[in-house]
């Protein structure tokens, strides 16, 4: 009975730590922005696509993530740093008023392809499975038995589908602001943007330099 208590009160552990690394509640904010000019089955649509988007990353980094990084050389720090550039061009085309995927195209086939690539850039990746939520999946799927999986990926799917319920319904949860709210809000949210992107990019420098002056011998 005992072990059975520790087991939950792992998973409510894992679920809370991947929840909060995700944040559902502050990318509403994001993918609103990103997506006002749309329709509601347009938001639909990529809300689904960066659910979908992000639920595949996790598991895959989840179940063969230190064996893509060690295949491709690549460090968590460089993919914080790659996260952080990718970011910041997105936060100046909302700071600048020139969103990603409101941009007007010749064909409705490039259109929709925009429109669809945004659910997955940056929406998918990697606001919603971005470094930390890589790197925390990765890092309780690498402790204890062989249980611990089953919690990470449980808890995956969990905040994925609050996440998609929450960008679902965002056009209720912002329907009273009116257009000059929106643009207020547009602005802020790039700003928050660019300082996660900053962010980002601080933290894989400094992990970089943390680990040289490490090997110094």
């Amino acid at each position: 009975m005992s072990e059975l208590l520790i087991d939950y009160m792992y998973g409510i552990t894992v679920f809370t730590a991947i929840f909060a690394i995700v944040d559902p509640i502050g990318n509403i904010p994001i993918f609103y922005t990103l997506t006002q000019r749309f329709t509601r089955e347009e938001r639909i649509r990529i809300a689904k696509k960066a659910v979908f988007a992000a639920t595949i990353t996790l598991f895959i980094f989840g179940i063969i993530g230190n064996y893509i990084f060690m295949l491709f050389s690549i460090t968590i720090p460089a993919f914080r740093i790659a996260g952080g550039i990718l970011l910041f061009r997105v936060a100046f085309n909302m700071l600048y008023g020139t969103t990603p995927g409101t941009k007007s195209t010749e064909k409705e086939k490039e259109e929709t392809l925009e429109k669809d690539m945004l659910g997955i850039i940056p929406m998918g990746i990697p606001l919603l499975a971005g470094p930390g939520a890589i790197s925390t999946v990765m890092l309780y799927n690498s402790q204890g038995d062989i249980t611990n999986p089953i919690f990470v990926y449980l808890s995956i799917i969990a905040t994925l589908l609050i996440t998609y319920f929450l960008l679902k319904n965002v056009d209720k949860i912002f329907d009273k602001l009116g257009s000059a709210g929106s643009l207020a809000i547009s602005r802020i949210m790039g700003l928050i943007l660019a300082a996660i992107a900053v962010q980002f990019l601080i933290n894989g420098i400094h992990q970089i330099v943390f680990e040289w002056i490490a090997e110094i011998p």
